[in-house]
């Protein structure tokens, strides 16, 4: 029998204060965990777009002539709705994207809201005007706002990607179009309704969840003058053509293939504390997952080892249930996905040495082991693409010259880690490795400050309150001698 829940905003979009009924067609959601539909939603249509980027550019002298303070006031009644309903928040996202509770649980805890609480911290520090003398008299730099910002969000993290786009955008005096995936449609009413209630002026706040085509809407609107986006090449490329002609600013945060490299001295119980879920985490579908493995041939077999213990000591299942580590995968199309990356790897040589497989024991939902290889060569395409799944490739170092090669020996660079006993060493290590965020002895990043990637993972930094100054243009005023 299907499982449907009533949610009053499910056919709506939130567009200037209040809420509408979406003109596109019906989706059924489906429960990635079961397989039956859970609820119907409408979606938005062109017309809907273009609405709310009419209803931000209207806010958009307004909100930026609110004092900094009264910016952070609404961001912050915004944050406290949204505590209120954390445990809603929590439970929608498990339902329709398949996110366990305990995952949904930490990323708010330790990503949402530490990136939006540094944001409010910082706001006022980093937008205050500055004054410098210069040959030719007093200079005054003044922060202004950068525009309308539509801020792209994927489904495997909306809210922590709220508070690193729109936070920020909104600090920096931007009204924004919130675009959402339609797998978190659900989740996203939530954050909209909370919207509603923190008491933003009309337009300031506009929220709308569809595919490519809503998002090839907002961005080749001739009003938007920054996109944010989460996503992937296609969708960024997308991105880079829809605004290249009118020079509007863009800030990209793309994939990864970020290795963790464990050093000899690493105190294995303690790092796999970290590595386990940093390789794990949200069934693969993490952008910064740690999902390439560097380790010496002098401790492969041990790592190896306790890594496929760790796991096989996973527990798969229902993500509404709080001792669930890992959930579904989003649909089948990510499953199908995951097993086309497994059958290669066993083609290029790779040698499986637990998972591979969807779990005997789950007969419904888009379920998938976490799946561990060794022997992965550096030119295999375990090695350099990403999965965007449960699968970890091991690959193994000569010497930690060796080491720091093997993990720059790709095109993305958004994140990576380095384990030791010597937390020196670690810190010089990461420094040479080429990624936006390195972590030591952890798994990161820290969301509180700038986070993004280099080369194939984008550019451009969010959160922190240095992530404010992407959304501002930088204004001088030449004050001449009298």
């Amino acid at each position: 029998m299907s499982t449907r829940i009533d949610l009053g905003h499910a056919e709506s979009v939130f567009i200037g204060g209040a809420w509408h009924r979406a003109s596109g067609a019906i989706r059924t959601v489906v429960s990635p965990a079961t397989g039956q539909p859970v609820a119907e939603t409408r979606q938005p249509s062109a017309a809907d777009a273009v609405a709310a980027v009419a209803s931000a550019d209207d806010a958009r002298d307004r909100w930026a002539s609110f004092p900094v303070d009264q910016r952070v006031a609404a961001c912050a009644r915004w944050l406290n709705a949204l505590d209120a309903r954390s445990d809603d928040l929590d439970a929608m996202w498990a339902l329709e994207a398949g996110m366990p509770v305990r995952h949904g649980r930490a990323l708010y805890r330790f990503a949402a809201v530490p990136a939006w609480q540094s944001a409010l911290a910082g706001a006022d520090e980093v937008l205050t005007d500055r004054r410098r003398s210069s040959e030719l008299g007093e200079v005054l730099l003044r922060r202004e706002p950068v525009g309308v910002v539509v801020a792209i969000l994927p489904y495997n993290g909306p809210v922590v990607t709220v508070a690193s786009k729109a936070i920020p955008a909104l600090l920096a005096g931007c009204p924004v179009v919130i675009k959402a995936a339609p797998e978190s449609q659900l989740t996203m009413a939530i954050v909209a309704e909370c919207a509603r209630l923190a008491g933003f002026p009309p337009g300031v706040v506009n929220v709308v969840c569809g595919g490519a085509d809503i998002g090839q809407t907002l961005t080749r609107d001739p009003r938007v003058d920054m996109v944010s986006l989460t996503g992937g090449h296609v969708a960024a490329q997308d991105v880079l053509a829809a605004t290249h002609q009118r020079y509007a600013r863009v800030q990209l945060e793309l994939g990864g293939k970020s290795p963790a490299i464990i050093l000899d001295d690493s105190p294995l119980e303690k790092t796999l504390r970290s590595l386990i879920p940093g390789a794990t985490n949200a069934a693969g579908q993490v952008c910064a997952l740690l999902s390439r493995i560097v380790v010496s041939r002098r401790r492969h077999d041990e790592v190896v080892e306790r890594l496929r213990v760790g796991f096989e000591r996973l527990r798969i299942g229902d993500p509404l249930d709080p001792k669930t580590h890992i959930g579904p995968l989003i649909n089948e199309d990510a499953v199908r996905r995951t097993e086309g990356f497994v059958t290669h790897a066993l083609a290029d040589g790779a040698e499986l040495v637990t998972g591979g497989s969807r779990p005997e024991n789950l007969d419904v939902g888009c379920y998938y082991r976490p799946t561990l290889f060794t022997g992965v060569c550096e030119d295999a395409q375990l090695a350099r693409r990403e999965v965007f799944g449960p699968v970890t490739a091991v690959q193994v170092y000569d010497d930690v010259d060796d080491a720091v090669r093997l993990a720059n020996a790709t095109e993305f660079g958004l994140s990576g880690a380095v384990f030791t006993a010597d937390t020196d060493i670690g810190v010089e290590i990461a420094s040479r490795i080429r990624a936006g965020s390195v972590a030591v002895n952890a798994f990161g990043p820290a969301m509180s400050s700038p986070f993004g990637g280099i080369k194939a993972s984008g550019w451009g930094r969010e959160s922190g309150p240095e992530g404010i100054l992407g959304f501002t243009e930088l204004q001088q005023i030449l004050i001449g001698r009298q």
